[in-house]
């Protein structure tokens, strides 16, 4: 039983890890599109390190909590 309930909390992980992942690059594609739509102003991040910074970080901060919750989830066995 304590093998099926690990193998479901890898698999919930890596669900939530994609998932997460693919709704963090969203979250900064939409930011970038809204501000090129709203501003008429494109984003140049090679000239703005935090800015680089913040559209490297929100991919993978999604990423990782949705690997916790994923886990967690799948853990409660729902």
């Amino acid at each position: 039983m304590s093998a099926h309930i690990h193998s479901a909390k890898t698999a919930g992980g890596l669900l939530g890890f994609l998932v997460g992942g693919a709704g963090g690059f969203l979250l900064t594609e939409a930011v970038g599109g809204l501000v090129v739509v709203g501003f008429d102003r494109t984003l140049n991040v090679d000239g703005t390190p935090p800015l680089l910074a913040a559209f490297i970080a929100v991919p993978i901060l999604a990423a990782l909590a949705g690997a916790t919750i994923g886990a967690r989830k799948a853990g409660r066995g729902r």
